[in-house]
């Protein structure tokens, strides 16, 4: 479904995530990607959400970023989404968790059930992102790890 997120978006040939990527980020010996599936009455998957946490220095707790959040097309005003982003929120007041945060592109038409559920949308903060040969470059630039002598 992280490939059909892909080419809703208009980004298919970004998407390079693999079943194993996946698996282990999930599932490996120190998970930091969290993730919930809305089924269908069959059983058959129809959304997710796979999130991370967060920490705001402000507030002092973590919360919740959600990475993406994705319902099938056919699933759409079934609750589907509004029932993945419910059961967030409620990890959120169970641990004491601040905030539920995500981006969304501009066109998505999500942005009507977002406001429905009173989600605001924050124009005074502006997303910035190092990539590519921009990251490598910065990286160079770092200072070699130091270690201090015992004792």
């Amino acid at each position: 479904m992280v490939h059909e997120l892909a080419a809703y978006e208009r980004a298919p040939d970004e998407c390079h995530l693999t079943e194993a990527q996946l698996t282990g980020a999930l599932f490996g010996p120190s998970p930091a990607l969290y993730g919930h599936v809305a089924v269908d009455a069959d059983d058959e998957p129809v959304g997710f959400a796979l999130w991370f946490l967060n920490f705001s220095t402000w507030a002092g707790v973590h919360g919740i970023y959600l990475e993406d959040l994705y319902v099938r097309p056919a699933a759409r005003g079934t609750g589907a989404g509004r029932l993945l982003l419910a059961t967030l929120a409620a990890i959120c007041v169970e641990r004491g968790y601040r905030r539920l945060e995500w981006w969304m592109i501009d066109w998505n038409p999500a942005a009507g059930f977002y406001a429905a559920i009173g989600a605001r949308k924050l124009d005074e903060w502006v997303p910035y992102r190092l990539s590519g040969a921009a990251l490598a470059e910065l990286a160079r630039q770092a200072e070699p790890a130091r270690t201090r002598p015992a004792g």
